[in-house]
């Protein structure tokens, strides 16, 4: 995928970690679980469920729940443009491979925050990286 800011394609990040499916599912479609390397929340892995990101200085971030396949895939609206989508997929018994895909970026769109979409994809992008290799860490812990 490229960095490439003026590529409004859907921000991807593709991990493999040694955990197994079930473990990383409830790290990403439990309250507690997205807690723990995203935001605080009040998730329900429920088609339909609007709850809350707490986006810390940015405030309370809507979200609903659009998808719910378990283990394999979760997605949700965030705030007024984005899609949040986490596809699993067991590689074997003890790794999954997990796929995080950030959609909705449209250049001509500004974010509920008032920040261009423009300013906010590159830094989001990069984000991601880090919050996947915080999910990492605690998926794999105790592996």
């Amino acid at each position: 995928m490229s960095n490439d800011q003026s590529n409004f394609h859907e921000i991807r990040q593709i991990n493999v970690f040694r955990a197994p499916i079930q473990k990383v599912w409830s790290a990403v479609a439990t309250a507690e679980g997205l807690a723990a390397w995203f935001m605080p929340n009040d998730f329900k892995p429920i088609v339909g469920h609007s709850f809350h990101l707490d986006a810390g200085p940015f405030g309370h971030s809507p979200c609903t729940v659009t998808e719910v396949e378990p283990p394999h895939r979760l997605s949700f609206h965030w705030g007024k443009d984005w899609t949040l989508t986490f596809e699993l997929r067991a590689v074997n018994e003890q790794e999954t491979e997990c796929i995080l895909i950030h959609g909705g970026w449209d250049e001509a769109k500004v974010t509920e925050f008032g920040q261009s979409h423009t300013q906010i994809r590159g830094n989001m992008s990069q984000g991601w990286i880090g919050l996947m290799k915080k999910l990492g860490g605690m998926v794999e812990e105790g592996q």
